[in-house]
Formats: C-alpha cells, sequence, structure tokens
C-alpha cells in the first residue's frame, strides 16, 4: 500500500502535477541554484525535514556533488518536538536527527522539505537547529511551495509553485518511500493537507 493510499488519496480523481521527470529537473535546478548562490559547496550543509525532506536532501546534495566532484555533507534535522501543534495532532514517531561530522557551527545550512505550507515546520526547524548549534546562515529549499503562509517565511529555492486552495491536498510521492515519483493534487476531505 502507497503513502497516497494510506493517506486517503484517490488516485483516480487527483491530479499528477510533477512527474518523475520534472522532480529530477527541479533538484538538479535547486542543486545549481545552491551552488551558485554560495559560489560553490564549501561549507554548505544540506539537512532534511523528516520523512520526504530527508529523500530530497540526499537527492540535492548527490547532484551538488556530480556537478562539483566533490561531497556534498547531507543529514536530517527532526522537528517532531518543536512544533506549535504537537497537542493537536496524533503521536507521531520521532525521527532521527544525524548532523555530519563537521556540525552546522559555521555553515550555511540549507534545510530541505518537500511542501512549504503555512511555514510553521520551518519555523520548528529553525528552533531544531539553535539546538544544534549556530550556523552562518540558513536558506530553505522546498520541492513545492503551495502558498497560504500562516508565518513570514519564504523559500530561496523552490522545484515548482503551486498555488492551491485551503480544500486541496498536495501528496508528494517518493520512489525512496513510495516506489513512484510524482506530486498529485487532489480535493482532500476536511480541508487542509
Amino acid at each position: 500500500m502507497t503513502s497516497a493510499q494510506r493517506s486517503g488519496l484517490d488516485l483516480d480523481t487527483s491530479r499528477v502535477v510533477l512527474d518523475e521527470a520534472d522532480i529530477a529537473r527541479a533538484i538538479t535546478r535547486i542543486a545549481h541554484e545552491i551552488l551558485e548562490r554560495n559560489k560553490g559547496p564549501q561549507g554548505v550543509l544540506i539537512l532534511g525535514i523528516p520523512t520526504r525532506g530527508v529523500a530530497l536532501a540526499q537527492r540535492v546534495a548527490a547532484a551538488m556533488s556530480r556537478v562539483e566532484g566533490v561531497p556534498v555533507a547531507a543529514g536530517s534535522l527532526d522537528v517532531t518536538m518543536y512544533r506549535d501543534d504537537v497537542r493537536l495532532r496524533p503521536a507521531r514517531t520521532l525521527e532521527a536527527t544525524t548532523i555530519p561530522s563537521g556540525g552546522v557551527d559555521g555553515a550555511t545550512v540549507v534545510l530541505v522539505d518537500d511542501v512549504l505550507f503555512s511555514g510553521r515546520t520551518i519555523r520548528a526547524a529553525l528552533d531544531a537547529l539553535n539546538d544544534v548549534g549556530r550556523p552562518t546562515a540558513v536558506q530553505l529549499a522546498v520541492l513545492v511551495d503551495r502558498g497560504h503562509r500562516e508565518l513570514p517565511i519564504r523559500a530561496d529555492f523552490v522545484g515548482k509553485n503551486l498555488p492551491t486552495s485551503l480544500v486541496e491536498r498536495v501528496e508528494v510521492l517518493l520512489s525512496e518511500y513510495d516506489g513512484t515519483d510524482a506530486v498529485v493534487i487532489s480535493a482532500a476531505a476536511g480541508g487542509r493537507a
């Protein structure tokens, strides 16, 4: 059973807005933009926000490594206990926070997530990052920016801007978790995704 099926997403009434090739191109573009903005990979650390942000971070770091010919450090940053809606949502399993050996102090950290929506996950990530160390700068890369921000947070690198209504659901499927790569949009029962 795929993640889409578990979440009640009906792929027959959904619309694929990014397919595997589109996602690959978006990741390549994001990798190039990160390298250009930071004048290369030196001092850049890529941290994915679980769950799908981790796989995307690994893909972005690999694409940067292919371009530059040097390894680019990637890890993960769990934000579960930093969320402001912990009491409002069902309990979620804590994920691993994996910081590469150099740490975040003095690094340019690029946070990577699958969908930017209200901005609350990114706010939580900034709080979590503060407990790990003090980076020189923090940048944000997302595969999809769907709008509807509740906090003043903006992505530096975006794979696809996807204006949505609040009654639509955006689901990112990645081969590492779902066996396929796609971004799907559908009407969601109950509104917010």
